[in-house]
């Protein structure tokens, strides 16, 4: 039998390993450059993957699966603000918003990744046979796919040209970072909606089933509609944004978002219910990556700011879900929701902060040259 208490351990590691990646990204980054610093992240989560495999089928050994996870999370955390440094990058070179449409990519990895494990179950294939065959593609990927990833030069970013600084001074200046009230108004918007996607993830479906009444699979049903709503809203939020915005979009979705907690909340007919879920799906769709994208836009060293408003995300999304479960223990699961529905009201006032403080998209295409 599997303890609880130690699978919740090993989950805290990786959750470590990942606050860990995130904090030294922006030294790395800036040491070793993006292209070098995301293979060898993506190198280090196929390490993390192999400790999984090996220690948990051929040595059944905790503490391997233990390195494992912290090595996979540790990974994971350094390649995240790297990626998203390097698509801010893109975005002010091909002048439209691209981070929600990378961002839903991360749904369909998902969604590509629990077929191929169903797949490699339903065909016998062994674990650590499944795991190294994942290994050896994200390192295969990593090395063809940076080969495509332009760099900072030639992107016209200066910071790319500067001297290398001693490791001390990149982490001070990591640090520097939280001083900024703007970076931390944006932190709040991430939170905001982080919390409102972690907290859905693990409990729309009990929700479903506990407070309104509804069988397993009702449940299981409306918790696709919200991966549905949230999916399509990144692949349909960067032109979206283009047209209103960071501000307006951050100010609708929130909005949004609120409507559909307070009718999944307050319930009534299923379809209802259904429409509030959908509503909370598109509500939180564009707040993590346009929070990226604002991170790092114009202003100096943005790995570090990028780093520091991921952390905030990814913190609302490992304390969510488990302080909506403290809440619904003693108040009940949908009173609980309405945490999640003062932090969306929270990203809608704080919302001014993810204004450009460069030209704007539009602008830049507008006084942009005519083509040859």
């Amino acid at each position: 039998g599997k303890d609880p208490s130690a699978v919740g351990l090993l989950i805290l590691g990786m959750s470590v390993g990942a606050i860990l990646g995130l904090t030294v990204s922006s030294p790395i980054l800036v040491r070793f450059g993006p292209h070098r610093g995301m293979v060898g992240g993506l190198v280090i989560v196929s390490v993390g993957v192999l400790f999984i495999g090996f220690g948990a089928t051929v040595f059944h050994s905790i503490p391997s699966v233990a390195i494992g996870l912290i090595l996979l999370g540790f990974g994971n955390g350094m390649v995240d603000v790297m990626m998203n440094v390097e698509a801010t990058a893109v975005e002010r070179e091909v002048g439209r918003t691209l981070l929600p449409l990378m961002h839903a990519c991360f749904s369909l990895g998902t969604v590509l990744g629990a077929g191929i494990g169903a797949a490699a179950a339903a065909l016998g294939i062994a674990v650590v046979w499944h795991l190294l065959g994942i290994a050896v593609i994200v390192v295969v990927i990593a090395v063809v796919a940076v080969r495509y990833i332009p760099r900072e030069a030639d992107l016209g970013d200066e910071a790319a040209a500067k001297p290398r600084i001693p490791f001390r001074e990149r982490m001070r200046e990591s640090l520097r970072v939280w001083a900024d009230w703007r970076l931390i108004l944006i932190g709040v918007v991430m939170l905001g909606m982080a919390f409102g996607e972690g907290s859905a993830n693990d409990w729309i479906s009990l929700a479903v089933v506990d407070g309104h009444g509804q069988a397993n699979s009702v449940g299981a049903l409306v918790f696709g509609f919200f991966v549905v709503a949230m999916t399509v809203g990144r692949v349909v939020g960067g032109p979206v944004v283009d047209r209103i915005g960071r501000v307006n979009a951050i100010r609708i979705t929130a909005g949004m978002g609120a409507v559909g907690l307070v009718l999944f909340i307050v319930g009534g007919p299923m379809w209802l219910v259904v429409v509030g879920t959908v509503l909370w799906g598109f509500g939180v769709s564009l707040g993590f990556p346009l929070g990226m994208s604002a991170a790092a836009d114009g202003a100096a060293n943005p790995a570090a700011r990028v780093s520091a408003v991921a952390i905030i995300g990814y913190c609302a999304f490992l304390a969510g879900p488990p302080l909506i479960g403290f809440l619904g223990q003693h108040f009940g699961l949908l009173n609980a929701l309405f945490l999640v529905l003062a932090l969306l009201v929270a990203a809608f006032l704080a919302a001014p902060a993810v204004r450009p403080i460069s030209e704007p998209v539009g602008e830049r295409r507008e006084n942009a040259p005519d083509p040859a």
